[in-house]
């Protein structure tokens, strides 16, 4: 299919899907940026309240801006808006804290198993015991082998 069908197609595609208006959709097929295009979406397929390209991408500079979304640290992923106040570091990366933040993000990403106890490999303790971003090499790939 020639360039000009497959963009066309691209188009209406995203104005039946998001119910928004052509020139909107132009703006938002040509959005520099792959991850805030796909954010833009996301805004406006869900939000009730941002129905253009404008208004999205108004929402999304609000939330790049706000100091609360600012990474905190880069190991663990926190941001501002998740510091804890009960621990040393603030973040993430304090696996000993048992203050309420810690708690609230180990009970959102599953870190605890039905004993409490926080989930690892059983042989090298890598995901869990104290550092839940290591990662197991106790085993091999699946891409390594070859069939």
């Amino acid at each position: 299919m020639p360039k000009n069908h497959a963009r066309k197609k691209a188009l209406a595609d995203l104005k039946d899907e998001l119910g928004i208006k052509h020139t909107c959709a132009i703006a938002l097929l040509d959005h520099p940026d792959a991850d805030e295009q796909d954010t833009l979406e996301r805004y406006l397929a869900e939000y009730i309240d941002i129905n253009t390209y404008a208004e999205a991408v108004d929402y999304l500079r609000q939330e790049q801006a706000d100091p609360r979304n600012q990474v905190l640290c880069e190991t663990c992923g926190w941001t501002n808006g998740m510091v804890c106040p009960e621990c040393a570091k603030g973040c993430g990366c304090e696996y000993q804290c048992t203050g309420w933040r810690h708690e609230e993000m180990r009970a959102a990403t599953g870190d605890y198993d039905e004993d409490g106890d926080r989930y690892g490999c059983e042989e090298c303790g890598a995901g869990g015991g104290g550092d839940p971003y290591g990662e197991c090499c106790c085993y091999e790939d699946d891409e390594d082998q070859v069939a």
